[in-house]
């Protein structure tokens, strides 16, 4: 099935249930689990952050085959529905794959006085920078949701050198335009459910570090906070430099620098995004020519489930795996039931 043409399983109705069965039930692949082996990066400036690669027998400290890496969404890591099925696709076709941790998202808070952010090019290009050194096949590059926006704000922010550091990179329903996904979070069952969800992870890590650096945000503001507008106007925003959530939106979007981009660059959006509006998306003529656009009708938030009940999310992954694949010149046969 191409993505392009996706359609759900009749079984799987709505952006919605297109969201959440994935991500709970469904098969996150056709091989063995994957595992990984954990090394800790210190960053330039006295940080750190946690990078799994996954152990597999016919990729393992081989260098000169296709390294895959893939920068997780919002409070993701290495064991997200989404992860598991890249690594298994990397696995089955023999290429090496790693998913490098934001701050604070390996399972340890990190030391310093920030944390991660949605336009945090900077730290993709250093993890980059690190692959890149130790790595002599080709560098493909996957960012979900979050990770998305980061890395397609690398991407066009790089222009003529991201070459030297990638080959090709996707990115999957990422909010590239901030406001407009913000905006979509906060209203309705979004907020019942999925805003929720993010502060129950997000509001413990953010207190966990006020006490690591006293003083750092208002705490009785942060309680308060009942979206993820207000969380970011309190944390994320000042923490990382911007004068506030709208600041930040509008600094960190990856939308207005697409036409940056020069290394080709895949971006899959699914017009029934609960996160992401179709009506915020851009259109191939806005994108410059580097930029492919796949905006299938269904999929919902990194759903993209298929099969028959409970379902799997390989078919994503594999379509993306596929098309970075074939911008090096390597083959890959799909291996869906």
């Amino acid at each position: 099935m191409l993505l392009l043409d996706y359609r759900a399983p009749w079984w799987l109705p709505g952006g919605n249930l297109q969201t959440i069965w994935p991500a709970l039930y469904a098969r996150r692949g056709f091989g063995e689990h994957p595992q990984y082996r954990r090394e800790r990066w210190v960053t330039p400036d006295g940080d750190f952050l946690d990078v799994d690669w996954l152990v597999d027998s016919t990729s393992s400290g081989r260098t000169n085959v296709p390294l895959l890496v893939l920068f997780h969404g919002l409070e993701g890591s290495s064991r997200s529905h989404y992860a598991e099925a890249f690594a298994d696709f990397a696995a089955e076709h023999g290429a090496a794959f790693v998913v490098p941790h934001f701050r604070g998202c390996g399972g340890e808070l990190n030391r310093g006085p920030r944390a991660y952010h949605s336009g945090d090019y900077e730290e993709i290009a250093w993890i980059l920078s690190r692959l890149r050194a130790q790595h002599q096949g080709p560098v493909l590059v996957v960012g979900v949701s979050l990770g998305g926006n980061a890395l397609l704000r690398w991407a066009g922010e790089a222009g003529d050198e991201a070459g030297r550091l990638a080959d090709a990179v996707a990115s999957v329903c990422s909010p590239i335009d901030l406001a407009a996904g913000s905006q979509a979070i906060g209203r309705g069952f979004n907020r019942l459910v999925y805003t929720t969800m993010f502060l129950r992870s997000m509001k413990p890590k953010a207190l966990a570090k006020l006490k690591q650096h006293p003083g750092l945000f208002d705490q009785a503001r942060l309680m308060a906070a009942r979206d993820l507008y207000e969380f970011d106007d309190i944390f994320t925003a000042p923490l990382h430099g911007f004068r506030s959530a709208d600041d930040y939106y509008a600094r960190a979007s990856a939308k207005p620098h697409l036409h940056r981009i020069r290394i080709p660059a895949l971006v899959l959006n699914a017009l029934n995004d609960p996160f992401v509006p179709a009506s915020s998306l851009p259109a191939q003529n806005e994108v410059g020519t580097f930029v492919t656009l796949w905006q299938p009708r269904e999929g919902g938030h990194v759903g993209f489930p298929d099969g028959s009940l409970p379902g799997h999310v390989r078919t994503m992954p594999s379509e993306i795996g596929r098309w970075l694949l074939g911008r090096v010149g390597v083959g890959a046969c799909a291996h869906l039931p």
